[in-house]
């Protein structure tokens, strides 16, 4: 075979190469492990080629149910700090409600890089569940504050163990094909967004229950002594419940 005849044929291979589609190339080039759940990701997204609905609505609900207890309590934070008599003038209740309101976000600034490498060794999901998982034990521990010091360290430990935000959007476009991956991060923003608009008005309805609903909550019962603790509770089963859920969740 001469050198024309080599250059002919390779002109026709890469032709041949560039009419195959691009998502087509990488599945051939996928390799597939027995037990590895990435590659389980890869062979259902080869074999699915439409929007994982399935799989979104996991990115949802998981999104919601931790932007929710973040931004529950500033409708009565201010509230809770006065009854906790930590301040010795009105005016200085701004000033200890403002490391209560930050110490979620300090927290998750000191571990959030470290949930991410965590996830990257171990798994999206394994860091995923438990994340949602300290929303529910230290959200429902912040309901019960009976000191200052309660309310600021349930709030740290709840941001520093709660690894979520880089995890899952990253898991949100592992789960799609390329061409639907603006679909998957935007909907990470738009339920935490849902989420800032559905908790300040859900923290605001539901604390001090006694005072504002005295037909159904005393003053002596449970809420009542703990005026604080239904909102979080609400959000907390919430998040429970999607812990639940996400034990199915692909990946």
């Amino acid at each position: 075979m001469d050198e024309q005849d080599h250059d002919g044929l390779r002109h026709h291979e890469a032709a041949a190469e560039s009419s195959v589609p691009l998502l087509e190339k990488k599945a051939r080039g996928v390799l597939c492990v027995e037990g590895c759940p990435g590659c389980a990701i890869d062979r259902r997204k080869a074999e699915n080629p439409g929007i994982p609905y399935s799989s979104f609505l996991y990115v949802w609900v998981i999104t919601l149910s931790t932007a929710l207890p973040i931004s529950s309590l500033f409708p009565y934070l201010y509230f809770m700090i006065r009854d906790l008599h930590v301040a010795k003038r009105t005016e200085d209740i701004g000033f200890y409600a403002g490391f209560v309101g930050a110490s979620f976000m300090f927290g998750r600034f000191l571990t959030a890089t470290i949930w991410g490498i965590a996830a990257d060794r171990i798994g999206r999901k394994p860091v995923i569940l438990f994340s949602v998982f300290s929303v529910v034990v230290f959200n429902t521990l912040f309901g019960l504050s009976v000191t200052y010091w309660m309310a600021i360290a349930t709030r740290f430990l709840m941001g520093a163990l709660n690894g979520l935000l880089g995890p899952i959007k990253a898991y949100s476009i592992e789960v799609c094909r390329p061409e639907h991956e603006a679909l998957a991060l935007s909907l990470v923003s738009t339920s935490w967004a849902i989420g800032l608009i559905i908790g300040p008005a859900l923290g605001g309805y539901l604390a001090l229950p006694a005072e504002k609903y005295p037909n159904i909550f005393s003053p002596d019962s449970f809420f009542g002594r703990f005026p604080y603790f239904l909102p979080c509770l609400c959000t907390s089963v919430f998040a429970a419940v999607v812990l639940i859920g996400c034990l199915w969740m692909p990946g």
